[in-house]
């Protein structure tokens, strides 16, 4: 390797911190894999070796440039001059890298939200699977398929969007959200006894998920401004164009958002159909016809 470097006619201080820039390199990426190794036999839990491969990939990379770079460093007048220079070169070229290293270190210090979360950023939904120097990655929920549940595509996110964009963290502080089932029954239905329904159907399927809520609501409160009156499943009455609608609002998991609709609505659907007075409405219309108009032969004037 000497020789070849000669051939090249590299001088020789150059030649040496070459030298040992590799060594260095070969010996911590060893040692990098040697600890992977280790941690990949000896920890079983999924989320412990993840945490663990995640600081063995900050400390080899840390190391790889305080020990790479004091090498090169060695040998300039003042290394003020040196990262004077450095920064502003790299400033210029590395923009976007610089962005991102500034959003992992942001992540890392702030923590708006770290792996297993489910977030939204930059109008993307997901559960935070990976948070790397450059960029985290999210499995995909929504978008296509509802009820927040997941697409299965991987998405990876650079870090700056943690600066630059908005980001609503499903997990942090009050770990529930609100979701609504709206029923819409026609005007002739009887709308008070389907409200009772409903009710009873809530306290049934739903009511127990909200268990917790108000001890995490104590909890958030030491930390964020989160205060509700009521926890408990309610439902709203509206009059719309086609009949009244019934909302039930509830307290739900994020997660066990689609799994809930999907019981109140089969035990709703299922108590509905013992009953004669309620009739789920749909979009219908109605023609009246006077006697001007019409038709001969024709004795019922209402269709």
């Amino acid at each position: 390797m000497k020789a070849f470097f000669e051939s090249l006619s590299v001088p020789p201080e150059v030649l040496e911190k070459l030298i040992i820039s590799i060594i260095f390199f070969i010996v911590l990426t060893l040692i990098k894999f040697l600890s992977n190794l280790i941690v990949r036999k000896r920890v079983k839990d999924d989320k412990k070796a993840y945490s663990w491969n995640r600081a063995i990939v900050y400390i080899y990379t840390v190391l790889l440039i305080i020990l790479i770079g004091s090498v090169w460093v060695k040998g300039m007048k003042s290394l003020t001059t040196f990262l004077g220079l450095a920064s502003a070169g790299l400033a210029i070229a590395m923009h976007d890298t610089i962005a991102n290293l500034a959003g992992w270190f942001y992540i890392m210090s702030v923590k708006p939200f770290k792996v297993g979360d489910r977030i939204e950023v930059d109008h993307i939904i997901g559960d935070v699977i990976d948070l790397r120097i450059l960029q985290f990655s999210m499995v995909e929920c929504g978008n296509w398929v509802d009820a927040d549940q997941s697409t299965g595509r991987i998405i990876h996110i650079p870090n700056s969007k943690a600066i630059t964009g908005a980001i609503a963290n499903y997990e942090i502080g009050f770990k529930y959200i609100w979701n609504e089932v709206p029923v819409l029954i026609t005007f002739e239905s009887d709308w008070k006894k389907a409200k009772e329904l409903i009710n009873k159907v809530s306290d049934e399927n739903v009511l127990h998920l909200s268990q917790g809520a108000q001890q995490q609501i104590r909890k958030a409160a030491k930390k964020y401004l989160i205060f509700y009156d009521k926890l408990t499943p309610i439902v709203y009455t509206t009059v719309k164009e086609s009949g009244v609608l019934l909302t039930l609002r509830y307290l739900v998991s994020p997660r066990l958002r689609r799994n809930s609709e999907h019981q109140i609505w089969e035990a709703l659907l299922d108590a509905l159909d013992k009953e004669d007075n309620i009739q789920l409405a749909y979009p219908t219309k109605r023609t009246y016809m006077s006697e001007a108009y019409q038709l001969p032969g024709v004795k019922n004037n209402k269709q």
